[in-house]
This record gives C-alpha cells, sequence and structure tokens, in this order.
C-alpha cells in the first residue's frame, strides 16, 4: 500500500510537470514563426527506486541504470542494465538471488507533444535476461502437519551460472523537469520464457525479473528515474 501511495505520488507529480512544460510551450510557439528543430539524442539516467529501496531495507540491493535513444517522432530505442540482491526469508527456507540483468527493446511515445518537447506517455516491449546465483542459507523440514526438526546450514549452498529470460510490457510516464532533465516512473508486466533452476531448490528471486512463486510464470515490477537528455543533433518534425 505505500509502494502505491509513492507511486501516486509520482504520477501526480509528472502529471503536473506535462501541464506545465505543455502550457510553457504553447507560448512559445505563439512568439516563433519558425520553431527550431526537435532534438534527438541518449537519455541516461538511474533507478531512484532501487537507490531509495536499498537504503531502508536490509535485504536488499540494487542499482541500475536506464536510457533510450530516439529513432523517430515516436519512436525509442530503451533498455536498462543493473545489478540486484535480494534474500528471501519464508517460513521454511532462507534463499538470496544475486546477479546482473539487462533489459532491452523499444518504447512507443503516445503522447501529443508541441513542437519541440519531448515529453512521452509511453507504452514498450522489452526482452530481459538475466545471469545470478542463488544461495540456499537455511531451510526447515515439515511432512504432513507434523514438525521433524530444522536443519541449519553450516555453510550456505550456492548455486552459481544461472540463466533466465523474460519478455515484458511496460508503461511509463516522463516529463522535463529542467532543461533536458526528465522525471520518469513506469509499471511493467512480465512473463518468464525460461529458466535455469538450482539443483535442490527453486529460484525465489531473479534480478530483474522479481519475485517468483510456483502457481505463475507472471511478474510485476515498478520504477523511478531521473535522467538527463544528451542532444546529439536535431531535425524537422
Amino acid at each position: 500500500m505505500k509502494q502505491l501511495h509513492i507511486y501516486l505520488f509520482f504520477i501526480s507529480i509528472l502529471t503536473s510537470c506535462l501541464s506545465f512544460s505543455q502550457e510553457e510551450e504553447k507560448q512559445l510557439t505563439a512568439k516563433d514563426t519558425l520553431p527550431p528543430g526537435e532534438k534527438y539524442g541518449l537519455r541516461v539516467g538511474v533507478d531512484i527506486a532501487r537507490i531509495i529501496r536499498s537504503s531502508v531495507e536490509d535485504k536488499y540491493s540494487g542499482f541500475e541504470i536506464v536510457g533510450d535513444y530516439r529513432i523517430s517522432n515516436k519512436f525509442f530505442v530503451a533498455a536498462e542494465i543493473g545489478n540486484e540482491s535480494l534474500i528471501r526469508d519464508e517460513e521454511n527456507i532462507n534463499v538470496e538471488g544475486s546477479g546482473s540483468y539487462i533489459r532491452a527493446g523499444i518504447d512507443y511515445n503516445t503522447y501529443g507533444n508541441w513542437y519541440g518537447m519531448q515529453n512521452s506517455i509511453y507504452v514498450g516491449l522489452r526482452y530481459g535476461y538475466s545471469r545470478f546465483d542463488q544461495t540456499l542459507n537455511d531451510y526447515i523440514i515439515f511432512t504432513g502437519t507434523d514438525y521433524f526438526g530444522e536443519n541449519e546450514i553450516i555453510e550456505p549452498v550456492t548455486r552459481d551460472g544461472l540463466n533466465a529470460s523474460w519478455i515484458e510490457l511496460v508503461l511509463g510516464i516522463k516529463a522535463e523537469l529542467f532543461k533536458n532533465i526528465y522525471l520518469g516512473a513506469n509499471v511493467s508486466l512480465r512473463n518468464m520464457v525460461s529458466e535455469k533452476k538450482p539443483e535442490g531448490f527453486d529460484n525465489l528471486y531473479i534480478p530483474g525479473f522479481g519475485r517468483t512463486n510456483d502457481f505463475s510464470q507472471i511478474g510485476v515490477g515498478y520504477g523511478y528515474n531521473i535522467s538527463y537528455l544528451i542532444p546529439l543533433y536535431k531535425r524537422k518534425r
């Protein structure tokens, strides 16, 4: 619930930024008979949600670099590269998943910008790939309703060289706060394509994909990011 409130707060800020920049651009357009060319370039930033979560949650650490490159009026090539680690402490098992990942794909901007603006409300498609390790810290054995005792692992068991891949649908928004500086938020729906499981237990957390379960191949994610646009050239619409 707290995450939902934070996400709605970010959306309200971004919506206000879109309205403000739209009105500002409208005033500029009224003055300029020959509008400038639109900026094309590389936009690079970081996911601030992972930075905040790493600072407040002891069992999680993560960092993600985000970027996109405008290839046409509406389309952007986009990617996210990161590293994550999470300890899942369940009722009968404690497992840590850690590793690196990349998600790459394309975004389509559905927002009708005034000339020269580069705000976006977008829908995107990604292919994700992760390489990671799973460490089994301890577990408890249950049989039926009887409790047979706890099996403490003195030395954690690590399975390395694991991997997983998935596809995901992304919905997001990006608004220009200051010149070439953008604030963004997104949510994603992920579907597992392939997964290499460790011998003797399952993957409970896959970096880049998130938590897993036995009932579905579907995962969800979210992010807040701040990025800077590096203008490379301009093109008329």
